[in-house]
């Protein structure tokens, strides 16, 4: 029996709309924060913030941390694929590239969503349409970074590299995390879980790379782009993505992916001063085309109004 995609309403279309100013504001957070604060102090302010709030959360709802047999290993795995990795990776490539433009390349997070998945499960294999969004994605990578390495491989090419490696991290992250709603775990849980594992595994590496002792404070405006990256974009979007994903499905819920960099890229140039140059939009334009062709939603309204053109 097919099955149809969940409709949105107003209460999901209003979450979506909150998630995309929420993310899209995380690299405006960063931007801001990682001029007087290194990117592992960073990562680690971020999730141990994150988790502590989280924890209040689960303590004020009155719900148990229950994990079985294999779902501390499994948390772990999730925590550097979805925090540690490219959360760092972010970081230290926001050094080097403007927010905006890191926003763009996380946009090709769900074109690598359909490669992994089409390898590693048997429910979501890739179909044409997904094939053809993936090769125009990949396309817009293509045009965004390729001037710069035709000019010179340089930190700013490595860091756009970077970037994408995070997103490829998401998108492992993203199949990983199927195996824990057959084991019981809830998604706050799962949540909560992983953030502390992040926290667990940054704590040494900030203490071995990045002595605080030997770090210079951060100034008043990085500490309220951490409290807000923490809390804001880390702890209550993920509650809200979750309430999102159950409600309307994952996806709807990608929707959020198309508007992310406009977020982004909006409060770079209105505070920040930022300008991308006119390849970096020709480039969102065609990752754009590759998330639609992926969705699969124009496809369909257009066969739907060339039926509803017919007697």
């Amino acid at each position: 029996m097919a099955t149809q995609t969940p409709s949105m309403n107003g209460r999901d279309w209003t979450i979506l709309l909150v998630l995309s100013v929420i993310w899209g504001g995380s690299f405006f957070f960063i931007e801001i924060a990682i001029l007087s604060v290194a990117p592992l102090t960073l990562v680690l302010i971020r999730v141990a913030v994150a988790a502590a709030f989280l924890w209040l959360w689960l303590l004020l709802r009155g719900e148990r941390m229950r994990l079985p047999p294999g779902a501390a290993f499994a948390l772990l795995v999730l925590a550097l694929l979805n925090n540690v990795v490219p959360f760092v990776l972010f970081a230290w490539a926001q050094a080097e590239i403007s927010g905006g433009l890191a926003s763009i390349l996380n946009a090709t997070t769900p074109i690598w969503g359909v490669i992994v998945a089409h390898l590693f499960t048997a429910d979501e294999k890739a179909s044409p349409a997904k094939v053809a969004g993936v090769a125009l994605g990949f396309s817009g990578v293509a045009m965004m970074i390729g001037g710069d390495f035709l000019g010179d491989i340089g930190r700013s090419a490595l860091a756009q590299l970077a970037c994408l490696f995070s997103t490829l991290c998401y998108a492992l992250a993203g199949v990983w995390a199927r195996r824990f709603k057959p084991m019981g775990v809830s998604p706050a849980a799962v949540s909560t879980g992983q953030l502390s594992a992040a926290a667990l595994v940054m704590l040494p590496l900030v203490l071995i790379f990045e002595p605080p002792w030997l770090a210079p404070p951060p100034t008043a405006e990085a500490w309220l782009a951490l409290v807000a990256l923490a809390l804001f974009c880390t702890s209550i979007a993920y509650i809200l993505y979750f309430r999102l994903l159950a409600s309307a499905g994952a996806t709807n819920s990608l929707l959020v992916t198309f508007l992310i960099p406009v977020t982004a890229i909006l409060l770079g140039a209105l505070i920040l001063g930022e300008r991308l140059k006119p390849r970096h939009f020709a480039g969102m334009a065609l990752i754009g085309l590759g998330l639609a062709a992926i969705d699969g939603r124009l496809l369909r309204f257009r066969a739907a109004a060339s039926f509803d053109q017919h007697p």
